[in-house]
């Protein structure tokens, strides 16, 4: 990927399945990467992954529902790293509920981690991506929220209006030279699929149903996503912008 070396990145969820594949291969192109989340011994484990194979990469432990301590991370990351070009709003949380069996405090945390997180995220390191005139930001959406998703009401609600703050903030941050772009993952084998799966009353089943739904056969891997991901955030895709790519194996064709 052209120009990710020397870059600094930020990667919420970073301690996770797609997290954790994303940050890799930044550090692999040769960027600098933050590894945030909520879990500090899952980022500190993938960081230090990074640092034995030669990369740059240090953990930062960021409840992002909270904006205080997203705005200590974002201070504490380019005291360490340097100031953010990329940040990739990762993190995410499920649960598999027809939304008639749902309450509204399950509302307030997928609302809280799938949504407002990233408002905070996004608030936090805009600003200085528009006073140093440029900057990537590649948001991971769903295809929940391209195509809905039965008993994912609350979560598809949130990724579509992720979908829809990344097309207006692209518009918004053209002229300061920001990308914002979205990946929408279709069902990848990480461990928020596996506890999705806990509220199937068959999950065995489930998951052998969308492997058969899916054309190339198989469940994504994260590490199928996280190319896609470094793509958008290169140079190579400079001249892209407000888009959302499935990568989904074929589950999903959106025009």
């Amino acid at each position: 990927m052209r120009n990710l070396s020397g870059k600094t990145v930020i990667v919420t969820g970073g301690g996770g399945g797609i997290g954790g594949a994303t940050s890799r291969r930044f550090a692999a192109e040769g960027a600098k990467v933050a590894v945030f989340d909520v879990n500090l011994a899952s980022a500190q484990q993938v960081a230090d992954g990074i640092r034995a194979t030669g990369g740059t990469a240090d953990a930062f432990k960021c409840d992002i529902t909270h904006r205080e301590e997203v705005d200590a991370a974002v201070v504490a990351c380019e005291a360490k790293l340097g100031p953010i070009d990329v940040l990739v709003n990762n993190a995410g949380w499920d649960i598999f509920k027809p939304f008639t069996k749902t309450v509204p405090a399950e509302w307030a945390k997928l609302i809280d981690i799938n949504l407002t997180g990233a408002l905070h995220m996004h608030h936090a390191v805009l600003p200085g991506m528009v006073a140093r005139g440029g900057g990537r930001i590649v948001n991971i959406a769903s295809d929940a929220a391209r195509g809905g998703s039965s008993g994912e009401a609350v979560y598809a609600a949130c990724k579509g209006g992720l979908v829809a703050l990344s097309k207006t903030l692209a518009r918004e941050h053209a002229r300061h030279n920001i990308t914002v772009n979205v990946v929408c993952p279709g069902p990848t084998d990480t461990a928020l699929l596996a506890n999705f799966a806990v509220g199937a009353s068959n999950p065995e089943k489930l998951m052998e149903a969308f492997k058969k739904a899916i054309p190339l056969g198989r469940l994504g891997q994260p590490d199928d996503l996280a190319g896609a991901i470094a793509f958008l955030s290169s140079d190579d895709a400079s001249f892209i912008t407000g888009q959302v790519i499935s990568v989904s194996g074929g589950l999903t064709m959106h025009g």
